[in-house]
């Protein structure tokens, strides 16, 4: 398990952030796995966060000549964008809104994109 993972739980579906490595407990745990972030598209849908860098930031956008839908039942959750391995930038959606976020931060070395939909989990690009 790695900082930044994004872990979910079994039962109940929440998506965990791991945020700092602790000592391995002996306390009661949910049952929670490690997602594994897909990269490539496979169906019509699109789910590959696509970065675009701006004079004072980036954009990610979500599918890149077709958009994400953003239904009730189905939409993106959140895009992060991780910078340098060091620096986290989360933008949460709702339903119909647009798949994409702008981030307004200083220009890094090592950019990764994350999304996280609903029906079909985490997704990422560098």
């Amino acid at each position: 398990m790695n900082k930044n993972d994004l872990l979910k739980c079994k039962e109940c579906g929440m998506i965990m952030e791991v945020v700092s490595l602790g000592k391995e407990c002996g306390a009661a745990k949910p049952e929670v796995e490690v997602l594994e972030a897909k990269t490539q598209d496979a169906a019509t849908e699109k789910h590959v966060p696509y970065v675009e860098e701006r004079e004072n930031g980036y954009l990610v956008k979500v599918g890149k000549e077709a958009k994400h839908p953003m239904l009730e039942a189905h939409y993106i959750e959140f895009i992060e964008l991780i910078i340098d391995g060091d620096k986290l930038y989360r933008k949460y959606l709702n339903p119909g809104d647009e798949p994409e976020a702008f981030f307004e931060i200083a220009k890094g070395k090592d950019v990764v994109a994350r999304e996280y939909c609903n029906i079909h989990g985490l997704w990422k690009n560098r």
